[in-house]
């Protein structure tokens, strides 16, 4: 692969992940279901699709004992997850800043939190703990009031939520559980951000409410994507891929290398032969996948220059499983190319900015300056607020 071609390659590589049935219609009928009928619309869906239960609501005392029985390894797992997630998490937040600008106004951008935020967990072929853990501990970093967990009850997902002290767990599943928290029943509370990962129809139920909540995107089939050179540890990165693989149907895995023997030594969906570093990083950046991981000191190299990435991993020993579970990074990403433009998990997706305007004096020389703009856009009543305020 040339450099001039490696954006085409990368086309072609996304264009081969195949997409996921049309559930819009379905969803959309389901959202319409709940926002009506509330508890009594959740019952009946969670009969149809999930395992209804009377009480929407998980106790206490099934958390508590969820707990008591969680193994202790995967407990003391837990517990080092929660603490690098949180510490990483933390390290995204900012203070609040004022700026006082030339004409004596004061302009200060404050950071606040929602108030409500539901993380999706789920347990259907296999249980995510460590998704209740990147949820819920970055949420709670951000300062957010109340954390829902909405799961198919597990116990290590339950226990889970216990240690992340969240606010309570919903045995509501599927599309139904993101119209459940998106418009409130008599027993789910509405929220104002949903987050994580889960089946099409969970996903194309948070495109459809994200007009009404906040949502962190769409989380489609998970992608890997490698760049090795030589002193690239081949055992460790075919480990990698295999591991990403486990993902499932659609996981996209990638091998990029400019040494043929390194590409024969992987097993990867795709493999492609760079004619340079160069190329080979251009391939990445325009295929913009969830996961880069860089091994071999010619690949860890371009680190500095990665742009377009969910999460980047540097070196042999930064097996992407560690980000998965316990290296402090969210392994809620972008998927499907969508690194371009979004972020993982973090605080800002439970964090807004607003701005608080003081004017302090600075009215009557900004409104010189604003009343000629309104006029020329039309709007007189905005030019006369402006004025009355000119010569105070």
């Amino acid at each position: 692969m040339r450099l001039e071609d490696a954006a085409a390659r990368a086309a072609e590589i996304r264009a081969r992940v195949p997409a996921g049935a049309d559930v819009a219609e379905d969803v959309a009928t389901i959202l319409r279901h709940v926002a009506k009928d509330g508890d009594l619309a959740v019952r009946e869906l969670e009969a149809e699709f999930g395992d209804a239960r009377e009480e929407l609501r998980v106790s206490d005392a099934e958390l508590e004992q969820a707990l008591a029985a969680l193994d202790a390894g995967v407990r003391a797992g837990l517990e080092l997850a929660i603490a690098n997630v949180r510490a990483v998490a933390v390290a995204g937040l900012d203070e609040d800043r004022g700026v006082l600008l030339p004409q004596g106004q004061t302009v200060t951008l404050r950071e606040i939190p929602v108030r409500r935020a539901m993380v999706y967990a789920p347990s259907g072929r296999n249980p995510y703990p460590s998704t209740v853990v990147m949820g819920a501990v970055t949420a709670r970093a951000a300062g957010v009031d109340e954390v829902y967990v909405a799961t198919a009850p597990h116990p290590v997902i339950l226990a889970a939520a216990r240690l992340c002290e969240v606010d309570g767990v919903f045995a509501v599943t599927g599309a139904q559980a993101v119209a459940a928290f998106a418009y409130g029943t008599e027993s789910v509370p509405k929220v104002d951000v949903i987050v994580g990962p889960g089946s099409l129809w969970v996903q194309e139920a948070k495109r459809q409410v994200s007009g009404v909540v906040g949502i962190d995107g769409f989380n489609g089939p998970s992608d890997l994507t490698v760049i090795a050179t030589e002193g690239a540890d081949v055992e460790a990165l075919r480990l990698d891929l295999a591991a990403q693989a486990e993902h499932g149907e659609g996981s996209l895995t990638v091998a990029v290398s400019t040494d043929q023997a390194i590409l024969d030594g992987l097993e990867a969906t795709e493999k492609v032969l760079a004619e340079s570093v160069e190329a080979a990083l251009a391939f990445a950046e325009a295929l913009a996948p969830e996961h880069l991981q860089l091994a071999g000191a010619a690949a860890e190299a371009l680190a500095p220059r990665v742009r377009s990435a969910g999460c980047l991993f540097v070196g042999s020993d930064a097996g992407t499983a560690f980000g998965d579970y316990v290296a402090g990074s969210n392994h809620t990403l972008p998927t499907e190319g969508a690194a371009r433009f979004a972020s993982g998990l973090n605080v800002r997706h439970f964090r807004r900015r607003m701005a608080e305007v003081r004017l302090d004096g600075a009215a009557g020389a900004l409104a010189v300056a604003g009343v000629p703009i309104a006029e020329a856009e039309g709007f007189p009543a905005h030019a006369a607020s402006m004025r009355f305020r000119q010569n105070r």
